[in-house]
């Protein structure tokens, strides 16, 4: 494994500190991204969590075409990288040590999606990423570039990484989100709230005081992590309710 740089190293621990402040994967993965790209220098990445039917998170944003989606998907089980991420330990690797050019370049996804996307060289690595739905999710990560290969420092750099992100995403999913702290009082005064009512008004359509009111409100703020009305009114408008 190769040695990691000074300047790696602050990259990483970028990361490691934006995934212990994460409260939300919706939120933390546009954010996250970019941040990837930079402690795994590349021209894109692909986030793809499984099981899933959602198209992959990329950065790119536009970097897979509905049609580049389509046909890596009716590709990708001959694909031995892709193998090793989605089914196999998902331990980092270089495309490279999988196959020669001469092989990559004969892979049939190769020409119909990775050369258009200019993925010459790849780096992909898979982690577990909490529960959904009662199974087991895992996020299958990608980084491409072309011009040079990954190097051994690459590699010790996502062997970093990997296991931080499998743990914050286990959290993240083990974690209730917010709305669900909220009680179901709490909700019909927010709810209220959100299509602005007054204190006053919403003590008057639920038969309670505005100081009750202004308490719900005081405990619904905390368990949403907001700081006034108007924040409140938008996490609340944002998402589904409890």
């Amino acid at each position: 494994m190769g040695t990691v740089g000074e300047a790696a190293l602050r990259r990483v621990l970028a990361v490691v500190d934006l995934l212990i402040d994460a409260d939300d994967e919706d939120a933390l993965v546009p954010v996250l991204l970019p941040m990837l790209l930079a402690a795994l220098p590349g021209d894109s990445v692909v986030w793809t969590p499984h099981p899933g039917s959602a198209a992959p998170l990329t950065l790119p944003r536009d970097l897979l075409a509905p049609s580049l989606l389509a046909a890596f998907r009716h590709g990708a089980a001959a694909d031995p990288l892709v193998v090793h991420t989605t089914g196999g330990p998902g331990t980092p690797v270089r495309r490279s040590a999988m196959q020669s050019r001469a092989e990559y370049h004969a892979l049939p996804l190769y020409a119909d999606v990775y050369r258009k996307v200019g993925a010459d060289d790849q780096l992909a690595m898979a982690f577990p990423a909490g529960r959904e739905g009662g199974a087991e999710r895992r996020v299958c990560l990608a980084v491409n570039r072309s011009g040079s290969d990954f190097t051994d420092a690459d590699l010790a750099v996502a062997a970093m990484l990997r296991p931080r992100l499998a743990r914050t995403l286990d959290r993240l999913h083990r974690t209730p989100p917010a709305r669900a702290l909220v009680s179901r009082r709490e909700a019909e005064v927010l709810t209220l709230l959100a299509h602005g009512l007054t204190n006053e008004q919403i003590g008057h359509r639920l038969a309670i005081s505005p100081r009750t009111v202004d308490k719900h409100l005081e405990h619904a703020y905390a368990k949403l992590r907001v700081c006034g009305r108007v924040d409140a009114a938008n996490v609340w408008l944002a998402g589904p309710r409890p």
